[in-house]
């Protein structure tokens, strides 16, 4: 695996908000009024960026349409060509940006076939798509107590389906003899907290003075360790020679 840093993730990776909104555009181009691509991927990211910061400053539940309009510096009649109101709104960005988590995951883990380096990809590449998309991470952690009982159980499955790609790893590495633990699932979701921990409380970590690369760092280390490896270990793709079986399942 060739090493993967935050800027080199960036670099490899079109994740941003210009990339989202034409994705949104050619999946929904039918419901969409305005027919130009580019066009419509302008004033999309200008609406969704207005959304993201005005749910930031104020929450999405209190922000009118009318906030929207202002923010944006369009007129109603151009909103209401993307979507038909605020619950749809919300939909649209739930939806997509559960997708892009999804595909980018997917993407970055299709060609490694060592658990160790797996579990690394896996957690910096779900830290640095919070890092770039910090604000897109935010508001769907904190928007989902305004969904829909439906979008609800959406956002519900899409927490569980990226635990289940750790889970996935987890499993692999214990049949191949290089992780020790009891229970997947519950490994998974102390992963998935302390990777949630990184964009829900920045502030703590920003007072401390600790960015995304040493937070990297310390959590593959420390994951390393509960799981039965030293640091070094996650790299190599060999169990150390200080470890064995009988050194117990620690999680």
């Amino acid at each position: 695996m060739h090493k993967m840093d935050f800027q080199t993730f960036t670099k490899r990776y079109d994740i941003s908000l210009e990339r989202i909104c034409r994705d949104i555009f050619r999946s929904r181009d039918k419901t969409i009024r305005i027919k130009k691509e580019e066009t419509a991927v302008k004033n999309l990211t200008l609406i969704l960026d207005a959304a993201l910061n005005l749910s930031v400053e104020k929450g999405f539940d209190a922000m009118t349409l009318r906030d929207l309009q202002s923010r944006s510096g369009l007129s109603m009649g151009c909103l209401y060509s993307y979507f038909s109101g605020k619950e749809a709104l919300l939909h649209l960005m739930q939806y997509q940006g559960r997708n892009l988590v999804r595909d980018v995951l997917h993407e970055v883990l299709k060609d490694e076939a060592i658990p160790q380096n797996k579990l690394e990809i896996a957690i910096r590449a779900h830290l640095y798509l919070s890092e770039r998309m910090h604000k897109w991470f935010y508001f769907s952690y904190m928007e989902t107590k305004n969904l829909g009982r439906e979008e609800a159980r959406k956002a519900i499955e899409s927490e569980l389906l990226t635990e289940a790609i750790f889970v996935d790893i987890l499993d692999e590495g214990k049949q191949k003899g290089v992780f020790f633990f009891t229970d997947a699932r519950l490994v998974a979701a102390i992963i998935k907290a302390m990777l949630q921990d990184w964009y829900l409380k920045r502030w703590k970590y920003k007072k401390r003075q600790i960015g995304v690369e040493e937070y990297a760092a310390f959590l593959i280390t420390f994951t390393g360790k509960a799981l039965g490896h030293f640091p070094s270990d996650l790299m190599s793709g060999t169990a150390s020679p200080n470890h064995s079986s009988a050194g117990g399942e620690q999680i």
